[in-house]
């Protein structure tokens, strides 16, 4: 005879599932409205990733926001397995220079490999955190933050890149990335969009690129 406890596990399980369900499909319809399938990826993130800016600002499900509000690391908060499983965290930028002209996609603005658990902190930083530096004039741009569940701790061969390095950050490819390192579907995933703002040229100047 089924317990209170048993249906109680089931009614959860349902929960979960439909959560997964609609997270997913609201992610695939964002994601193929944003066009970032087919240009990034094949498939949508099973799960929508909390990325937060400084002063609460939230990163959330294509909304627009300055490079003025994304200069720095923002919070990424997901739900681990456990402390021992390893995920990796890509930023990328695929309009660069511009969504008409993506000569250098994907360009990376962050990456972070082997964490344990959600611990970012704790994780090898491969490429070190560039906020938004859309040039003026070439409309907004899509910023597509992706957290990857690794089958194991693994090595990764990326060259590293700190935060005034530009040289290198550009044409990666997603798709590349996952088959090199057998990382499957992304787990998470979450977008913005920026465009041009007075802070940019702070940006270039971080990084030693001229403004043309």
């Amino acid at each position: 005879m089924a317990t209170a406890f048993t249906y109680i596990c089931i009614i959860y399980f349902i929960c979960e599932v439909v959560v997964v369900y609609t997270e997913h499909s609201e992610l695939t319809k964002l994601m193929r409205n944003l066009e970032i399938i087919p240009d990034v990826l094949d498939e949508a993130p099973m799960y929508l990733l909390k990325v937060t800016y400084s002063g609460g600002i939230s990163a959330d499900r294509g909304v627009e926001l300055t490079p003025t509000q994304v200069k720095d690391q923002p919070n990424v908060e997901w739900e681990a397995d456990s402390d021992d499983t390893y995920y990796a965290l890509v930023m990328i930028n695929p309009d660069i220079p511009s969504r008409e002209n993506p000569a250098w996609r994907e360009w990376t603005h962050w990456l972070v490999v082997n964490i344990p658990g959600n611990q970012i902190e704790n994780g090898d930083v491969l490429r070190e955190y560039v906020g938004s530096g859309a040039r003026k004039d070439t409309g907004l741009h899509r910023y597509i933050i992706l957290l990857f569940k690794q089958p194991e701790k693994l090595e990764f061969d990326e060259k590293r890149h700190s935060n005034t390095e530009s040289v290198g950050r550009e044409n990666f490819y997603t798709r590349k990335f996952m088959e090199k390192y057998n990382l499957g579907t992304a787990w998470a995933g979450n977008v913005f969009v920026a465009q041009y703002d007075d802070y940019v040229p702070l940006v270039y100047k971080q990084m030693g690129i001229p403004m043309k």
